[in-house]
């Protein structure tokens, strides 16, 4: 087996059960804007990028999308309470860390929404580096966010590891030919 040197997790999910906080903020946005988001359809879309989330759900207007994307960005702290931190991968990634190994996070989610919720948890320094949707130009099932990880922090793929929960997600690490570890709700300690 390969010498592991770096441990890149994917953030909604997989790192933090982002899934009410983010559905909360979303739903509370599109009421803003006389529209109502089910929670089957955000179920359907969660772990895409905007613009992919916005097609499924309907929306067309380019400006009717860019002030729920305002709005949700604006909303999206209040329901930080509502974020389930994997502690059992956190405090893995911290003693990998500790012990001479590098972490990344590699997620779809916005940067400043991703960074926000890693300064609610606590957890935003434990990272040598935080990739977010913006710093790629196309979405998982892509490889690129994996390979621009690689890529910065100077690693081949044989010596990465990925967590991810989503199969786009998976799809995206192996096309990255980065090995992976799926994480299911058992591992926050509960059945989903």
């Amino acid at each position: 087996m390969a010498d592991i040197k770096l441990l890149i997790t994917d953030f909604d999910g997989t790192l933090v059960n982002t899934f009410a906080a983010n559905y909360a903020a979303y739903r509370q946005a599109f009421s803003e804007v006389g529209l109502s988001l089910s929670e089957e359809q955000y179920r359907e879309a969660f772990g895409l990028r905007f613009d992919r989330f916005v097609e499924l759900v309907g929306i067309e207007s380019r400006a009717t999308a860019s002030k729920i994307r305002e709005l949700k960005g604006l909303y999206y702290p209040n329901y930080f309470e509502l974020l389930v931190v994997n502690r059992p991968l956190l405090e893995m990634l911290r003693a990998f860390r500790r012990g001479g190994g590098r972490t990344a996070i590699a997620s779809t989610a916005r940067r400043i929404n991703l960074e926000n919720a890693l300064s609610f948890i606590g957890a935003k320094e434990d990272f040598d580096l935080i990739l977010a949707g913006e710093d790629v130009r196309e979405g998982k099932p892509s490889p690129e966010i994996y390979r621009t990880v690689l890529e910065r922090m100077g690693v081949e793929p044989s010596n990465a590891l990925v967590f991810e929960d989503s199969d786009v997600g998976i799809a995206s690490a192996q096309a990255a030919g980065i090995s992976y570890i799926e994480i299911k709700d058992l591992f926050y300690g509960y059945r989903g």
